[in-house]
């Protein structure tokens, strides 16, 4: 099915994993299967009210934490979170860290994004209707601002800005890598945030990420390699925070009167290059949800 929610203003898209939702207070839950023309989301969502305000959450890994960062869907949970009425998307990631003062346990309200991956669809559009989109500023800064403001009152400690390097993965970096990456001025690295971002662009949904540290990566002379049981262990301590956070900020957003007004949500207005006459109708029909409001002109 494909279900759209009512709502006056903003629905509150989180992704993240299965532990961040298991949220105190969420109501009317339930998971629900929507159908992508762009193939199957990660998993069903999970829809639901949080003090009034509409919620849906994506496990990214799929519940169970069974796909792998490269092969994510993303183009399909992207859509799929449009579909359903999706406006501003807080995605929460497990990262490691590249500097001294990130230390396991922080968080990171990333501001900018390096794209490495190499093996992943990054683009709803392509051949038959072409369109472009900045990412000179890749995340929604309004987000950003309730992000911080609602990390203040959960007493998390969280840093405003940072580069979240981005890799194809599976694989951990290497030593070299890892110090490559920290030449040039990178915070933290993880393996799922791009094309996540990029989509969510295009979608013309705010987006931002609140990047959770699990280990320093390799390059610290202090601390082994990175183990998946290192990294699981903090994991499990981030996801009560990232509870928390999100039980912080969900009001904040709810309450904001100039969501509507975010100019995220308007970045297609000069965006699209293919001429209406010469766009392809099957593609055109795909992208409905994300590009819906411009390509019915």
């Amino acid at each position: 099915m494909q279900p759209r929610q009512e709502h006056s203003n903003s629905v509150i898209g989180i992704i993240g994993g299965s532990g961040v939702y298991d949220i105190e207070g969420l109501k009317n839950k339930r998971w629900l299967g929507v159908e992508s023309p762009f193939g199957n989301p990660s998993d069903d969502l999970l829809f639901g009210d949080l003090e009034g305000q509409a919620v849906v959450f994506l496990p990214r890994h799929g519940r169970g934490h069974n796909i792998p960062p490269s092969e994510i869907n993303f183009r399909a949970n992207i859509d799929a979170l449009k579909r359903s009425g999706v406006t501003d998307v807080i995605s929460v990631s497990a990262v490691g860290s590249l500097r001294e003062h990130l230390a396991p346990g922080v968080f990171v309200i990333v501001d900018q994004f390096i794209d490495r991956t190499f093996a992943r669809e990054k683009s709803f559009f392509g051949t038959g209707c072409v369109a472009h989109v900045s990412m000179a500023h890749p995340v929604c800064s309004r987000l950003g601002d309730h992000l911080e403001a609602a990390s203040h009152e959960a007493a998390i400690q969280a840093v405003r800005g940072g580069t979240y390097l981005v890799m194809e993965g599976p694989q951990f970096s290497s030593l070299a890598e890892s110090e490559l990456y920290r030449s040039w001025n990178c915070d933290v690295i993880g393996m799922t945030n791009m094309p996540e971002a990029k989509l969510a662009r295009e979608a013309e949904l705010c987006y931002a990420t609140v990047a959770m540290v699990t280990d320093y990566d390799c390059w610290h002379p202090n601390h082994d390699d990175v183990t998946v049981d290192q990294v699981v262990g903090v994991m499990a301590l981030n996801a009560g925070k990232a509870r928390a956070l999100i039980r912080h900020v969900v009001p904040m957003l709810s309450g904001d009167a100039h969501a509507v007004d975010c100019k995220c949500r308007g970045v297609l207005e000069h965006a699209l290059i293919t001429p209406a006459p010469s766009r392809d109708p099957a593609l055109v029909r795909k992208l409905d949800a994300v590009a819906g409001r411009v390509l019915s002109r």
